[in-house]
Parts: structure tokens; C-alpha cells; sequence
């Protein structure tokens, strides 16, 4: 088994790896030992090419006729994207989902640590939030310099996000996943994640509406929606 590199991946292999990732750690707690490309391909919801040309941008994997060794491919894939490095990260807003980040647990399992919290709220600066301490806007400089901080979570309102983000690229953060439901403006070498909880709702009440439509939901709860929406 080899882990030497072949060039560089798409940014949907690399999704499609955190997935193969966690399904192997899931497998390594109930004593699986090996599995094979098209069971992990069943399990996460791709195929078994996809599976094997995925892990193919880092190397060779596996054995043939005998698949993977869960242990041993759960250790690569962690390695490869980095989890257990103990990246510290800063958090931009402490409202409602800004809090609900700083209390994931699921953070620091996977070696990913806020370290930092900001917000603007007068109120809030100076409350301790799992260890954290919230400090007012105007330190996000000095500070994530002072960390050496590279990663930030962005969790404040729309009409704020692109001047903080403009703030954290100049601090030097290179890394940023962005809550809000703006589209944002960064320079080629800062890397941009999204989450839009919004756009998510919607592609799922279009999926709705027109499975409703074509009758295939004339079963179960899809079928009472447009009952319910008619009041």
C-alpha cells in the first residue's frame, strides 16, 4: 500500500474522502478489518470506480480480491486531509449559530480546535463559552497574528461578512468557512467554503414540490404537505 501522491484531486474527491473517512472509523469500532470498494461504495452512497479513482490521487490502496484493511486506509485518509493536526481556528460571531459551533464536540474529536472567539455585541465580549473567551472585533488582528491562526469559522450577519472576511484575509487567515448567506470576495490564496442553510431548504422544498407533482408521494408525510401549506 502505497500513500505517494498522483496529482492533484478535485474538490469533490476530497468531500467524497471525509465521507470514506468516517465510514471507516465507524467500521474500525465494530471490528470490521477489511472491506472492499464496492461495499464502501454502498455505505457512502458512490460507486466502486468512484471509490477507487478517488483514492487513486494519493496513491495505491488495497489489495486485489481482497480489498482494504479498514485500520490501515482509515489512518491514510486521516492523514491526507489532515485531521488530528491540531489546526486552531478563530470563530467570527457568537449569536445563536456561533454559539451552537463553539459547543460542537465534533470539533475537537476530529483534532480541529476554536481557540478564539470574536463578536460585535457589547454583550457578549467577555463571556466564556467552553474555555473561550469572547473578545470584541477590534483584536481579530493582533490576535490571530499572535496565534498564528490560518482557519476561521464566519458565523455573522450578511451585510457584515465581507468586511470581517476582508479583516481575516489581512490578519492572515487562509482558510475560511463562511455561514452566512452572502456570496464573498477573496483573494486567489485564501480558500472559500460556504455553508448556505438557505439554498439547502430550497433544493430540498423543489425536490418536494416536484416529487408531490409527478405523484410520488402518494404516500407516507410528502403527500400531506400541500394540505398543510394550503392552511
Amino acid at each position: 500500500m502505497s500513500g505517494s501522491p498522483r496529482g492533484k484531486a478535485p474538490q469533490m474527491a476530497i468531500r467524497r474522502l471525509s465521507m470514506y473517512y468516517r465510514t471507516l472509523a465507524a467500521l474500525r469500532e465494530q471490528g470490521v478489518e477489511s472491506i472492499s470498494s464496492e461495499h464502501l461504495s454502498a455505505l457512502t452512497g458512490s460507486t466502486a470506480a468512484q471509490v477507487r479513482r478517488d483514492l487513486a490521487y494519493f496513491g495505491s490502496f488495497g489489495r486485489r480480491g481482497v480489498g482494504y484493511e479498514v485500520h490501515s486506509l482509515q489512518t491514510h485518509v486521516q492523514k491526507i486531509l489532515g485531521i488530528g493536526e491540531g489546526w486552531p481556528m478563530a470563530l467570527i460571531g457568537v449569536g445563536n449559530l456561533g454559539s451552537a459551533l463553539l459547543a460542537y464536540d465534533g470539533f475537537p474529536r476530529q483534532g480541529f480546535r476554536i481557540v478564539e472567539a470574536f463578536d460585535s455585541d457589547p454583550r457578549r465580549v467577555g463571556t466564556v463559552i467552553r474555555d473561550v473567551v469572547v473578545k470584541p472585533m477590534d483584536q481579530i488582528k493582533e490576535t490571530i497574528q499572535a496565534r498564528h491562526i490560518v482557519m476561521a469559522l464566519l458565523a455573522v450577519p450578511a451585510k457584515a461578512a465581507q468586511g470581517v472576511t476582508e479583516q481575516l484575509v489581512a490578519a492572515g487567515v487562509r482558510c475560511l468557512l463562511n455561514f452566512a448567506p452572502v456570496t464573498l470576495k477573496v483573494p486567489p490564496h485564501v480558500h472559500l467554503a460556504s455553508v448556505d442553510l438557505s439554498i439547502e431548504v430550497e433544493y430540498l422544498s423543489y425536490v418536494l414540490r416536484e416529487s408531490v407533482a409527478e405523484g410520488q408521494a402518494a404516500e407516507g408525510a410528502c403527500s400531506d404537505v400541500p394540505r398543510a401549506l394550503s392552511g
